[in-house]
């Protein structure tokens, strides 16, 4: 069965439905969840999703780059707090997102660094955001390599020089329903098949990035685990692989990563 390791489970969009939503992922192949804090407040939610959904999901703790500002020495605190709660497996999403800078530079990467401090305390993996800024996360990464323990590239958009460099790292990449899009998705539908097999990760991001391609696609938009499959033959298709190749793969990355044996 798949693994989704990246669903934004306590979105308001979701609020109408929840238990159906995992439902439908479970019964369309979907085995595992992993849910994405992006705050603190987030992050607490999550926690306790992943808690009354166990063992079907788990959750990542973490303060987003948007969110960097409001994090201060008590939020640190709080955050790690959070990563020892139960079903709490990765560290995230952090990362850096210079693209619409909703949190200043500055603030971004000192969030960032008090992060990557929190994942070699707790030996937990990163779940990582980055936008329009690879550069700066790549010197921060390599300049900490030795303190942290692993993660992943969460949905991966970027160039093929940043694809090489975080893979030099060890990292792994998480790829969405982006590469479904035939406009913006082109260039990760030529990489994707650079990414080597232990190194793979679906997820949807749900509710955001529904599949541009998916046939009947709901009326609201609204992404789900359901259409993990559609995205997981996509990228089947562009490596040349099956499907079962794909599924078998991706699954054993995540249960390593994410320690879910």
């Amino acid at each position: 069965m798949l693994v989704d390791i990246g669903l934004n489970l306590s979105s308001n969009r979701y609020d109408r439905d929840r238990a159906d939503v995992l439902q439908r992922g479970i019964t369309a192949g979907v085995g595992r969840f992993i849910l994405t804090g992006t705050n603190l407040e987030e992050s607490a939610e999550v926690a306790r999703l992943a808690q009354l959904h166990a063992p079907h999901c788990l959750a990542t703790a973490g303060v987003h780059p948007h969110d960097a500002r409001h994090l201060d020495a008590a939020g640190v605190e709080a955050l790690r707090a959070l990563l020892h709660q139960p079903g709490v497996v990765a560290v995230g999403e952090t990362g850096l997102d210079f693209n619409r800078n909703y949190s200043p530079p500055d603030a971004q990467e000192r969030a960032f660094l008090w992060q990557l401090e929190l994942a070699a305390d707790t030996g937990l993996p990163l779940f990582l955001h980055e936008r329009d800024a690879s550069a700066r996360l790549l010197d921060i990464l390599n300049a900490t390599r030795d303190s942290w323990s692993g993660g992943v590239v969460h949905c991966f958009t970027g160039s093929r020089e940043a694809l090489y460099a975080y893979l030099d790292l060890g990292l792994l990449i998480g790829v969405t329903g982006w590469v479904c899009d035939e406009r913006r998705g082109q260039e990760l539908q030529s990489l994707v098949r650079k990414i080597p097999a232990d190194r793979l990760l679906l997820e949807t991001d749900g509710p955001y990035l529904l599949p541009r391609d998916l046939p009947s696609p709901p009326k609201d938009r609204r992404n789900e685990p359901a259409f993990l499959p559609h995205i997981a033959a996509v990228v089947a298709r562009l490596r040349g692989e099956s499907l079962q190749q794909v599924a078998d793969a991706t699954t054993a990355n995540a249960r390593r990563l994410f320690r879910l044996d």
